[in-house]
């Protein structure tokens, strides 16, 4: 059941959803046309009919109108047609990536700007009641470390990030930055109100199969034997995409949602992933033990560029934990079993073909 049907609150559309290509954004699109809502749907290339395929086939399936609309995440005003006559905006357009090479071009410039011109429109248009805005966990911590001197070493929605930079952790500077100007720009008006949402590692599997998220490729390591002599012992939340989906239509259908939410369904481990996946994929080389941290530290930068030094000194042993009480509560999230949606989404790779059958 979607969240649209499971509320008693309906949205009335059109609704805008940026960056509707994205891995969340599609399920996002799919609550909506289930619900019978018309998407105006923002994309940067609209004649690009393979990327666009996913939204089509929903579009077909469900009662809900879609409806494409061009716009650029860098250039001003480009919003402004999709976001006629919209009361909802749901904002999710922001690049994740490791793979890029200037942090500041590639991360920081296209989530800020990109949410200055949303927001800067839905200033410009009368319609706009609510923006529902995708952030981040990483807008409140840059590190495991980080939490260790919280109470019960626990993050809640009233935490911030305060010690990454473009050098040390761009994207999670990148998403704090673009967070804290949504709510400047918010506080500057009375028109719209802001909802954000903060989903910790968003895994589950994807309605696209172009989808280029970075956690594709994450649970794709537990399979290709990138982790088979071992894992770092590093804490970390996990949510399912399809919960963060009906997260994100609950924070626009419900009328008293106000302020963040984090979206995490499990305080969780790396370990812990490869122990969910064992019993149905115990023919693939899943890690079954913990490295410890000296050994990670000292080669682990020479098996995967993203465990550098520096990384594995501020995150191995700390353990992540957060508080998701205020979802449950306000927004009525329940949120799936760790162990269905990490092997759904192995699954969905094997189904791909992005991981052998064995």
């Amino acid at each position: 059941m979607s969240g649209l049907q499971n509320s008693k609150t309906t949205i009335e559309g059109p609704v805008l959803v940026t960056g509707a290509t994205g891995y969340v954004a599609g399920w996002i699109v799919k609550e909506l046309l289930e619900a019978g809502v018309t998407v105006h749907a923002a994309v940067r290339d609209a004649s690009n009919k393979e990327k666009l395929r996913h939204l089509d086939e929903l579009s077909d399936k469900y009662n809900g109108q879609l409806k494409y609309f061009e716009a650029d995440l860098l250039k001003n005003g480009s919003f402004a047609e999709a976001m006629k006559g919209c009361k909802i905006v749901f904002h999710t357009a922001s690049p994740f990536t490791s793979n890029f090479k200037d942090p500041q071009k590639d991360l920081v410039d296209p989530a800020k700007k990109g949410t200055q011109n949303v927001l800067e429109t839905a200033n410009e248009t009368e319609a706009v009641t609510k923006v529902v805005l995708t952030s981040s966990v990483v807008a409140m911590y840059g590190d495991n470390k980080d939490l260790a001197s919280l109470p019960n070493g626990t993050m809640d929605e009233s935490v911030w990030n305060t010690t990454s930079t473009l050098q040390t952790n761009p994207y999670a500077y990148s998403k704090t930055v673009a967070e804290k100007l949504a709510w400047e720009i918010y506080e500057k008006q009375s028109q719209w109100e802001l909802v954000v949402l903060n989903p910790a590692l968003v895994m589950g599997p994807g309605l696209n199969s172009n989808a280029t998220s970075e956690s594709y490729q994450y649970i794709k390591s537990y399979g290709n034997g990138s982790m088979k002599t071992g894992v770092p012992k590093i804490g970390l939340g996990i949510v399912d995409v399809r919960d963060v989906a009906v997260a994100h239509v609950k924070a626009a259908s419900v009328p008293s949602a106000r302020g963040r939410y984090i979206i995490s369904g499990h305080n969780t481990t790396l370990l812990e992933i490869g122990k969910s996946l064992a019993p149905e994929y115990k023919a693939y080389p899943l890690p079954t033990r913990e490295l410890p941290k000296f050994m990670v530290w000292l080669v682990g930068p020479f098996f995967d560029k993203t465990l550098t030094r520096r990384f594995v000194t501020a995150n191995a042993n700390y353990l992540w934990k957060a508080d998701n009480s205020k979802s449950i509560k306000e927004l009525g999230v329940n949120y799936r079993p760790l162990k269905t949606t990490v092997c759904e989404f192995f699954q969905h790779l094997i189904d791909e073909k992005s991981l052998p059958v064995k």
